[in-house]
């Protein structure tokens, strides 16, 4: 297996500077999360690693010969080639050997056809069309298609059998550009398990913050015009950029007041014949000190802000026996629930099984085989489509004017402020909708929500293409609308930030569970879903079921609805726990650096060590306030 050196790496475009003096280390047996912000250069750097474009200045180096499996979305495909076919060539010496021994053989040709069979058995070629098989099915391309042309397949699946191709080429070196996007949470779980046991190095750009914190070892983070490396899944990273962006501030903070304490000597005494040297002394030491910039991050947060005109009535929807079918296949049958005001349900499930038809249903841009969906009282829709094109009747159309159009009566200002809050500034209110990317045709859309006011939210797939920034404030702008959300979502971190309810879609039915994703996944007793359901389990006794009859509805909702409360309290309080164990880790370790106590004034080592002394009686209380926290929900959870 094969490391990458990174020596002084850099890349601009014009006058903009992506990233330079680059010089990192990767290591094989680690798996590299790529985060940034949308534009920052993350594609770029994944592009350079894998040879396809070349740096402004410096190298990178990896072992001669050494494999690498680059994951591209715009790879030719040959349509008429089978599956499995197209999956195997990703592993191209052992599927030349293949077909050159069956040909060589069906030939005659039979010494020719043996020799290749050293090939094959150094290889473990036999079982390539097996290993397909597995990584297919992992990636959710059922065996029954296997055989069958690519062309059956639809552009998402297309997207899996080349994520397949990469996965069974054996390669040293992984790169992945968004490998999640168009898998379903089955699917993403399988890569999860299928990156843990990757002996390679491996480099994957996902926007999926639990993906990542399953997936990573280090992040590497695209800011600030360089990229630094962090140890430990995205959670930890998140906690220890921010300690690290403090201590910069707080070091450039020391020096200017050392600057600025010199300088007001200088120009106190200068003047003075007693204290001119000693001024002109300081004035050197001032000329010497040098106050390192902190640049501009390239992390930008939209304000995402959904206020309903008017409430909607107590019932928003009943819905009974929805089905619907595409020539021979059947993807809903007898879908039926009741929705209230304030709920916010999560519709998950595989691919394939009627979740983006469900919402089209509900939206009223698809009529149902059979059964009806009827409104409540005072319901206005508003309708996120997976495909943003289509809420684009008018491609040519400018930015501004797509949303001045839906708000004729607001002035320009008012307008340029609602998509100024969405990241569009300057000239980017004057792009055409049709040469907007996927995050920015997203933000609109957001805009045009945040214009029409509804409050009844139909989201479908609203986090692809966003940024971790965007999906963190698209899921705080959700939590604080008064209206009923219905959402579909493969991001997990998404789903169990919001559902208060879930509605599973499966292949012979769908499960309505009246609580959180959480919840839910700890009730079917399967981690299948997510890794961090199996740590839940460890921490509560075994469920049994109620000898009674079940709570009726409303005790149900008040059960989860507290459940909600003390999961957000929980996160919070990690997040408490996190910072300030990161914080009193940090002083600790400034004890045993060289020459610490010879250069650290003794008033600064007394602060730290009363800090020190301090955090450590913060974390009983908190630690002892989680743990209560915990003991109420496995309390809640065995009921």
């Amino acid at each position: 297996m094969s490391a990458i050196t990174l020596s002084n790496l850099g890349k601009s475009f014009g006058a903009r500077t992506l990233f330079e003096g680059v010089s990192l280390h990767l290591e094989p047996g680690n798996r590299y999360g790529l985060v940034g912000a949308n534009g920052s250069g993350k594609t770029t750097l994944l592009r350079i690693l894998s040879g396809l474009e070349q740096p402004t200045e410096g190298t990178v180096g990896m072992q001669k010969g050494a494999r690498l499996g680059v994951l591209r979305q715009d790879r030719f495909l040959d349509e008429e080639s089978p599956i499995a076919d197209l999956a195997m060539q990703g592993d191209d010496v052992v599927y030349k050997a293949l077909v050159d021994h069956d040909r060589l053989s069906h030939e005659g040709k039979v010494e020719q056809a043996a020799a290749l069979e050293d090939v094959l058995r150094l290889y473990d070629g036999w079982a390539l069309r097996a290993r397909a098989g597995q990584v297919l099915e992992g990636l959710g391309v059922e065996t029954k298609y296997h055989d069958r042309p690519i062309k059956t397949l639809s552009g998402g699946f297309k997207l899996r059998v080349l994520l397949a191709q990469v996965l069974l080429g054996r390669p040293d070196l992984l790169m992945l550009d968004e490998p999640t996007n168009h898998l379903d949470i089955v699917s993403i779980r399988w890569l999860e398990k299928f990156l843990a046991s990757y002996p390679g190095c491996a480099v994957v750009v996902s926007h999926d913050q639990r993906f990542l914190d399953n997936v990573a070892t280090h992040v590497l983070d695209v800011d600030f015009e360089t990229i630094t490396l962090y140890h430990g899944g995205y959670s930890a990273f998140e906690v220890e950029k921010v300690l690290q962006m403090e201590r910069k501030q707080m070091e450039v903070e020391r020096t200017e007041e050392l600057v600025a304490q010199k300088m007001a000597f200088v120009e106190r005494f200068r003047a003075k014949a007693t204290k001119a040297r000693q001024a002109q002394s300081r004035l050197k030491q001032v000329e010497k000190i040098e106050i390192e910039e902190v640049k501009a991050t390239s992390r930008r947060e939209p304000r995402i802000k959904l206020v309903p005109a008017r409430p909607s009535g107590r019932d928003v929807l009943r819905a009974e026996g929805l089905s619907k079918r595409y020539g021979e296949k059947r993807v809903l049958t007898g879908v039926s629930l009741t929705l209230r005001r304030g709920e916010r349900l999560g519709v998950i499930g595989a691919n394939g099984l009627g979740k983006s038809t469900l919402l089209r249903i509900l939206a009223g841009r698809l009529e149902a085989d059979a059964g009806e969906a009827v409104w409540g009282h005072e319901v206005s829709l508003g309708y996120f489509p997976q495909d943003h094109k289509e809420l684009f009747p008018e491609p040519k159309k400018t930015v501004l004017d797509y949303l001045w159009d839906l708000c004729p009566l607001e002035p320009t200002s008012s307008v340029r402020g609602q998509l100024g809050a969405v990241l569009f500034s300057g000239e980017d209110v004057e792009k055409k909708v049709e040469s907007l990317s996927g995050g920015e045709a997203a933000r609109l859309l957001f805009a045009r929500l945040s214009a029409l006011k509804p409050n009844v939210l139909l989201l479908d797939e609203p986090t692809n293409h966003l940024d971790l920034e965007s999906v963190r404030a698209l899921a705080s702008a959700v939590k604080a609308f008064e209206g009923t959300t219905i959402f579909v979502s493969h991001n997990r971190w998404f789903v169990s930030e919001l559902a208060t309810r879930i509605l599973e879609i499966k292949p012979d039915g769908v499960v309505d569970f009246p609580g959180g994703y959480e919840d839910y996944l700890a009730r079917l007793g399967d981690d299948h879903l997510d890794a961090s359901v199996a740590l839940r389990q460890a921490k509560q006794k075994t469920a049994e079921e109620p000898s009674g009859p079940s709570p009726d509805w409303e005790e149900q909702k008040r059960r989860r609805n507290r459940a909600k409360v003390l999961r957000d309290k929980s996160e919070k309080l990690q997040v408490s726990i996190e910072k300030k164990e990161a914080r009193q880790k940090a002083i600790a370790a400034g004890w045993y650096e060289e020459g610490f106590f010879e250069k650290t004034p003794a008033d600064e080592v007394k602060r730290l060590q009363d800090e020190e002394q301090a955090l450590g009686k913060e974390l009983e209380g908190l630690l002892a306030e989680w743990e209560a926290v915990e003991t109420e929900l496995s309390t809640l959870a065995d009921t």
